[in-house]
This record gives structure tokens, sequence and C-alpha cells, in this order.
């Protein structure tokens, strides 16, 4: 193609070998700031010099688990190659040039040239489009011969027949989608002041102190200016051309203030919500087993608002603390002196003294809105039972009880926070004119002092106006916190846990099992109990299941069926006894890859269908986007379980939104749905908790012969 024409070859001594690898992701994560640590990680597998991206990715799993950083996958359109290449970094890209093969180490992006870490561990630029032609020429070489030919035959001259054809491979390559890239990142459980320092918070902050300071000073400076010169009597065109010009000066500084607020605002709520998330995803179930839909919601709501609340309140007192003390020293010049200025101390203490009260009612006022949005919503969820049991003229007893609690806190709360808006500011006008009233009267200063001393009195009010308005924020948050505390501490869990992958992926596994000198699973005199004291559920317990099997685990309620269920797939970890798959201990190979091994299909109160596409709700455990290859599996699945006419008569199929917010699907349907979703995780091993339990004989038939067909190992626990 033309671009080749007049590309420079990308050198050689940037590219990465595979056998070092492990040695590009370290020397990356370090040289962006995302680790410390200097220890060795294991080296890259012999046996893969020229890895695809699926090994690749496996062993990107590995490094991020031993760096406590997160490697993401990421691909891009052919179209789009230059916009990925302008944002990446740090990032690993695998080459798949037969003539260069490799890894290339992005420290960071850009348009015209970007950074990369040589072998050698220098640090070099090279240029955006050397990179680009390294990563499609292959694919645009492939593309172009039919092409070519197609322009001869066509007589096309020969002097346009090359930007023809250019043009040509770049359309019919817009939708190509270019793999092989993983971007570098902090964990959202890491250190969150590190998160902050990455993101240049502080950088922000030290914009908005400098800006602040800035704004404080001309505006300061140009009211004495005009003051000065209306003291004397006289306004000349000079001073105010000059006070004039001061305030045009403030309009940069005011904005470059507001833009880096903005950005604070928007990347802290970034960082906290992924935080919040991460944290959600750590938790375990028992921790949340015993919550209902109202805290549920409640905690949704004060996640919501806390990143706002907090980012306005914590600038807004912050920038009104420089305003204080800009009148402090305002008054301690004027005419009241520095007995002026203690005086506005003192108010400034009362303030502190009614803001706590604040505090104290904001409490109470929390726990009354926490408590009435959990019981209501909790009511409105059973409102069918309360229908049938409750004597219609007592169903709202309870709800007024509620909301008349929740009324009386509100007002108590209003009035507080009335007096504190209406006091505090408006109140110090009231307290600090006469001080200046009592000088000018006195005359025991000068014009000039007692001007002084009213803008110092005029500064303190706004000033004490805006402190009021982010320490009432802040309130807030500190009530909000207590909600989404555990949250936020939760996702430090996986961050600080030790890596307990070291060497094994889901390709050795493969290789394990191709083997088959062991069982598919083992597990030897596993014990399990609850409570740390209380009786063993499972008491030495031994169960082998080798590949193909079907085993039918029966038994009455409570006799531990879905506890060895949770055992087998990783989701609790047993007391004692040994749990190997393929041979290998679940230590060593790991919660995540041992969970994606070993699935389950829970009980339908366990089971959830979340609201969004059907699609998704299928292939959610599998990967997201899907492929073709996925939706094709997922189709023949779904009518192999007698799902085909519910795709028929959802108007959008795979993309219908489905669960609360959407089509709503039957007992049976869902059954189905979480039994297609297990299947298609391609594990080794599936478990079915009371799958059947809700099916019809006819769609119990067919769905037994599709999960026994597509199962390569199976065991269903069933009521006797």
């Amino acid at each position: 193609m033309k671009t080749d024409n007049f590309q420079e070859p990308l050198p050689s001594s940037v590219i990465w070998p595979a056998r070092q690898l492990s040695d590009a992701v370290h020397i990356l994560a370090r040289k962006a700031g995302f680790t410390s640590d200097s220890e060795a990680l294991p080296p890259f597998p012999r046996d893969y010099d020229s890895p695809d991206d699926k090994f690749t990715g496996q062993w990107m799993d590995v490094l991020a688990d031993h760096l406590k950083i997160e490697i993401i996958s990421v691909e891009s359109l052919y179209a789009e190659l230059e916009e990925m290449l302008c944002c990446a970094g740090p990032a690993i890209i695998r080459l798949t040039n037969p003539d260069s093969p490799g890894f290339l180490a992005i420290l960071k992006g850009g348009r015209q040239k970007i950074t990369l870490i040589t072998p050698d561990f220098k640090v070099c630029r090279v240029p955006a489009d050397t990179i680009r032609n390294a990563l499609t020429t292959t694919l645009e070489r492939a593309a172009a011969e039919p092409v070519r030919q197609i322009l001869e035959e066509a007589g096309i001259p020969e002097d346009r027949r090359e930007d023809s054809e250019a043009a040509i491979v770049r359309e019919q390559l817009s939708e190509t989608r270019i793999r092989g890239c993983w971007l570098l990142r902090l964990s959202p459980g890491s250190d969150f002041l590190q998160q902050l320092r990455h993101a240049r918070i502080p950088w922000h902050f030290a914009t908005i102190l400098g800006a602040h300071l800035m704004v404080q000073f001309l505006l300061v400076f140009s009211w004495w200016v005009i003051g000065e010169e209306a003291l004397e009597g006289h306004f000349e065109l000079a001073a105010l051309n000059a006070w004039a010009l001061l305030l045009l000066t403030i309009i940069p500084f005011r904005v470059l203030d507001k833009w880096a607020q903005n950005n604070i605002s928007i990347n802290v709520s970034t960082l906290f919500k992924q935080r919040l998330l991460n944290g959600i995803l750590q938790l375990e179930p028992e921790e949340v087993r015993h919550q209902g839909a109202g805290q549920f919601f409640g905690t949704v709501m004060e996640a919501d608002s806390f990143g706002t609340l907090a980012m306005e309140g914590g600038m807004v007192s912050g920038l009104a603390v420089i305003e204080l003390f800009t009148a402090l020293g305002v008054l301690a010049i004027g005419a009241g002196g520095i007995l002026h200025a203690l005086f506005f101390a003192g108010w400034i203490a009362f303030t502190a003294v009614i803001c706590f009260r604040y505090y104290e009612r904001a409490q109470k006022w929390i726990a009354g809105y926490r408590e009435m949005t959990n019981d209501l919503v909790e009511r409105m969820v059973g409102y069918r039972t309360r229908l049938i049991q409750e004597d219609p003229a007592h169903w709202h007893d309870e709800e007024d009880r509620i909301m008349k609690g929740y009324v009386e806190l509100s007002e108590r709360l209003d009035r507080m926070g009335i007096m504190i808006r209406g006091v505090v500011g408006r109140g110090w006008l009231l307290a600090g004119l006469p001080v200046v009233l009592f000088v000018f009267l006195t005359k025991s200063g000068t014009a000039e002092t007692i001007a002084v001393s009213l803008g110092g009195v005029l500064l303190a009010s706004q000033a004490l106006t805006q402190f009021v308005a982010g320490v009432t924020s802040i309130i807030n948050v500190l009530a909000a916190w207590k909600q989404v505390n555990p949250l936020f501490q939760a996702a430090a869990r996986g961050h600080r846990k030790q890596p307990s992958v070291k060497h094994i992926l889901p390709l050795t596994l493969d290789h394990a099992a191709s083997f088959g000198e062991d069982p598919l699973i083992m597990a030897r005199d596993i014990t399990f109990r609850y409570r740390e004291k209380g009786p063993p559920v499972l008491h030495l317990c031994t169960q082998q299941i080798d590949p193909g099997n079907r085993v039918l685990l029966e038994g009455p309620s409570g006799g531990g069926k879905s506890t060895l269920s949770a055992v087998l797939t990783g989701l609790r970890s047993p007391e004692s006894g040994e749990l190997l798959l393929w041979g290998i201990d679940r230590e060593i190979i790991g919660d995540d890859v041992w969970r994606g091994r070993v699935v389950t299909a829970p009980q339908f109160h366990e089971n959830h269908v979340l609201t969004e596409t059907f699609g998704f709700n299928l292939l959610m455990g599998r990967g997201w986007p899907p492929s073709e290859e996925d939706i094709t599996e997922a189709s023949a699945i779904c009518r192999e379980l007698g799902l085909g006419s519910l795709l028929e008569r959802m108007p959008s199929e795979f993309h219908q939104m489905v669960g609360q917010g959407g089509w709503q699907l039957s007992h049976g349907e869902r059954s189905r749905l979480f039994i297609a979703r297990a299947l298609l995780q391609k594990a080794d091993l599936i478990i079915l908790d009371e799958s059947f339990a809700a099916l019809d004989p006819e769609n119990l038939r067919r769905s037994l012969e599709c999960v026994i067909e597509r199962s390569p190992a199976l065991l269903v626990i069933a009521h006797p």
C-alpha cells in the first residue's frame, strides 16, 4: 500500500521477545508508578515461544495477581486504531507480523510519537505511524492482493491505482478488530491516595488553591485601589482603569478554578464508584445474605450521592476557610484592630458548635431515614402477603408510625439548618457592624480604617455563608460514610491477599486433563461448618468425579447437599480436607481459575436475572462482548432447552431487555436460563442444584437430554 513506501520499519531493538514478557510488564508497571516491588515475577513458560492472545491473556492474569494491579484486554477497530494508540499507555501490545513477532511495552501514547520501553530498559519515542503500520501490515497485505487484481482487470490507470487500492483496503478493513492489547492500571482496591495521585488530584487541588488565593488578592487589591481614590474625594481615570483591569484579571483565575474543580469532581467520583463496585464484588455471600431489598436500595442511594456531596462540601469548605483567614486579616488591620478579629474568631467557634449540634441531629435523621427506607421497601416487596394476612383497616398503621417519626426528625433537622443558615451569616452582620459603628461614633479610627473594617465584615459574612453550606454537605457525607464504608474497605481485600496463582494457567489444566491420569475433581475428608464452634454440616466427606460422570446427589432438606456444591465450586472454603482439580490443589490453582472450571446453577432463590438483555444474562460468565460463535452456541442451547419459542416471541430476541425492568420470564423459563448460563461457561464440571424442580415433564425431558449431552461432567442435586 501507499503507506508502506514512506513508512520506516519498526526497529527490532524495541520489540520484547515472548520469553521476556514478564520483565516487560514488570518494568512497565514500575515506570508507570503502579508498583515499587522489585521482586522477580514468574518467568514466561518456555514452551510458548509464539503465544497467542488466549495464552498471553491468561499469563497477564498471573502477572496482575503478583503485581496487585489490573491488566485488561482491549481491542480496537481498524478505523479507530490511531485513537487507541493515542490513549494507550501503559500497555502491552502483541505484534503478529511473522517478520517481527514479539511485544511492545508502551509507556505513554500520543498522536505523533509513542513512548516505549525497550528490552534494555531504555525509554525511547517512536512515530505512531510506525507502530500502526507494524500492527496492520499483515492485514493490509492480505486484503490488498485481491483488490490489486481487481483494479488491474478493471483497467484503472497505474498512477491512480495505488490511491484506489489504499482507499478500498481501508474501507474493507474498517470494521476489522485489532486484538492483542493489554492495558495496565491500578487496581480499584489499591491505596486510594495512590489512585488520587495518579489521577493528578493533588495537582488540581494546588491549582484551585493558587487560583483562589490570586482571586482573593486581586479582589482585595482592586477594592483598595478604588477605595483609596474614593476616600481622597476624587477619581482619576488611571485608577478606574487599574480597578477595571484588576477585576478583568480575576476572570481567567476563576475559570481556572472551576476547570480544576470539575476535573477533581469527575475523577474522584469515577475512582470512588469503581472502588465501591469492586468492593461489592469482594463481599462474601454471608455479608449480604441477611440484607433485604430496602438495605440494598439505601446503600445504592448513599453511594450515588456520596462522591458528589464529598467533592462539593470539601471544596466549598476549603475555599471558605481561605476567605475566613482573609477576613481575619482584613479585620485585624481595620479600625477594630485585633479585638475585632478575635471577636470574629469567637464567632467562628460559635459556628463550629452549632454545626456539631446539626451533625448530631443529622445522625438521628439518617438513622430514621434508613429505617424508613428499609421498612417501606420491604413492605412493598411483600405487599401481596400483607393484603391477605392483615386487616384492611390496619394496613397502613405501621407506615404511618414510621412516617410520623421521620417527619419529626426532619422538622428538628430543618429547624437547626434554618438557624445555621440564618444566624451564622446574617447574625455576624448584626454582631460585627456595631463594632464599626462604635468606632465611627467615637471617632477612634480614620475613614480608611473604618472602610477596611466594613469591607472585612462583609467579606466575613460571605465566607461564613459559604463555610456553612460546605459544612452541611460534609455532615451529610459523614452520615453517608457509615453506609458505604464497608464496601470501600472490602475493595482492598483482593489487593491485600497474597497471590495464590503461581504458574497454573487454564491451559495448564487443559494439559493435565488431556492426560486423564487424575480424577476431574477429588474431595477428600472435607469438613465444613458455618460457625466456628457449630456442628459440622460436612464431616470427613469424600467425593470423586471423573470425566464423563453423571452423578445424582439426593437427600433431605438441610442434609448438606447445597453446602457440598458450594465447597466444590469454590464459593466456600472447607475447614479441613483436600480439594483437587485434575490432581492439583485448589490453593495452588486459585479461586478465580477454579470457579471458571467448576460452575453451578444455584437454587432458584440464590440465582438472579439481571435487568439487562437476554443475551447478556446468558453469556455473562463467558465473556463480553460476545462473538458470533458465542451467539450461535447460545441459540442452539436455548432451542435444545425449549426456549426457542421464547426467543421467537421476544421482539428483539437476544437483545430483548429482561428482568424486573423488561420482559418478564416465567419460573420455568428462568430455570432454563440458569441452566443455559452454566452450560455456556465451558466448565469441566457442571453442578445443577434443584434446577429441574419447576419444569413440566416435556421440558424436563428436553432439558435433561441437553444437559447430559453437553456437560463434560455433571452433578445434579435433587430431593428424593
